[in-house]
């Protein structure tokens, strides 16, 4: 692995949180799937493009670009996360892409190796955001285009109401992205513009999002999540029953027959780097 400036995120990423994405990678897919194709489509990926995904984790995005490309590579911090992800792309027959562990704010990719750089939401935890694009902006071709999905401010979603109804009952638990940057379309258009960027676009998109079989499934897939388990541990975890009622009340308006569903909500942001 290469240089780490972004060390708080690594030590998450290749600890508890990393190691649960992986193991339930198709659980979080789930959740964050209904997002891939207004991202793809936005990108306008090309038969020969070369692909970048930006903190690609389980690697399903990826494997879904190399499939239109002709070669994506996912970077990521997460050991966990990119053994899974090069674990699915032998499982599903995906051989043109590869995986790197690397700080994409650092990471010293080729210049103007790449057509395309997208991110499913893997931009949001960025230690410096406009030196970060900049780089991956280095990594870009003249003309190249960067798509991206980061979350809206999330009390005002669905999600957040779940996540809201267990901040309750936590110390200190926000239900905000880490970083209030990419909720704000004003400020990405800002940060993408002193990174070097051109004809930045954002634009609100919606997607079907399913966190379990039933409520006591998505109730135990929530208690589970990383932040949520921490702020339960600060508790010594004594707050438990309180928080899983919670969290169950809040679920039950969005029971369907087949499971769990939520509308999630997202910035779908489009840039591109300027020709000489």
């Amino acid at each position: 692995m290469t240089e780490i400036v972004n060390t708080a995120q690594s030590a998450a990423w290749n600890g508890y949180e990393g190691d649960h994405w992986a193991a339930n990678h198709d659980r979080y897919d789930a959740v964050n799937s209904g997002f891939n194709e207004p991202l793809l489509v936005a990108a306008h990926i090309a038969r020969g493009d070369r692909v970048l995904d930006i903190g690609c984790g389980n690697g399903q995005l990826t494997r879904l670009a190399a499939q239109r490309a002709a070669a994506a590579t996912g970077v990521d911090l997460s050991g966990p996360m990119l053994a899974r992800a090069r674990e699915q792309a032998g499982v599903q027959g995906v051989d043109n892409v590869s995986f790197i562990q690397g700080d994409a704010q650092v990471h010293p990719f080729p210049n103007a190796a790449f057509d395309v750089a997208l991110s499913r939401f893997g931009i949001m935890f960025f230690a410096d955001p406009v030196v970060a694009f900049a780089n991956i902006a280095r990594a870009l071709r003249p003309g190249g285009r960067l798509a991206f999905v980061s979350m809206t401010a999330l009390p005002d979603s669905a999600t957040g109401r779940v996540f809201g109804a267990a901040a309750a009952h936590l110390p200190d638990f926000e239900i905000s992205p880490s970083r209030n940057d990419f909720a704000d379309p004003d400020t990405m258009r800002r940060l993408l513009t002193t990174a070097g960027f051109t004809r930045v676009d954002v634009r609100r998109v919606e997607a079907d999002s399913t966190w379990g079989a039933d409520i006591t499934d998505a109730t135990r897939f929530v208690m589970d999540w990383g932040p949520v388990r921490y702020h339960r541990g600060l508790r010594e975890f004594a707050a438990d029953e309180q928080v899983r009622a919670a969290i169950a009340r809040a679920l039950e308006p969005f029971v369907r027959h087949d499971g769990v569903h939520l509308s999630a909500a997202a910035w779908l942001v489009t840039a591109t780097k300027p020709l000489p």
